[in-house]
């Protein structure tokens, strides 16, 4: 699985029928400090992501092993919704920072 960001969507009217249906979203890849790489992947969404939120992603056959992309042409696929990372005892990212305060 790699890091990325949701930085967008694909859409698009003609399609092949096996990816009906499918949200498409584009992924920018992320390092470690949390910054955007120049790399990016098309990826269909199997959760229910949304915009600019850091997700997991997979590649290749790993792709189609979700139960909304199997056996679909699929080579990139939302499979996570990042809550926090963590490096080295330091938290790099908190998807809701005032979770938790009361």
């Amino acid at each position: 699985m790699k890091l990325g960001r949701i930085v967008g969507t694909v859409v698009s009217t003609r399609k092949d029928e096996k990816i009906e249906g499918l949200k498409l979203y584009l992924v920018r890849d992320l390092g470690l400090d949390m910054t955007e790489k120049d790399t990016f992947v098309v990826a269909a969404d199997a959760l229910g992501a949304g915009l600019h939120e850091v997700i997991l992603y997979a590649q290749g056959s790993s792709a189609r092993q979700t139960r909304v992309t199997d056996a679909r042409p699929i080579d990139a696929v939302v499979m996570a919704i990042v809550d926090e990372l963590e490096v080295g005892g330091k938290a790099l990212y908190t998807k809701n920072p005032t979770q938790g305060e009361g």
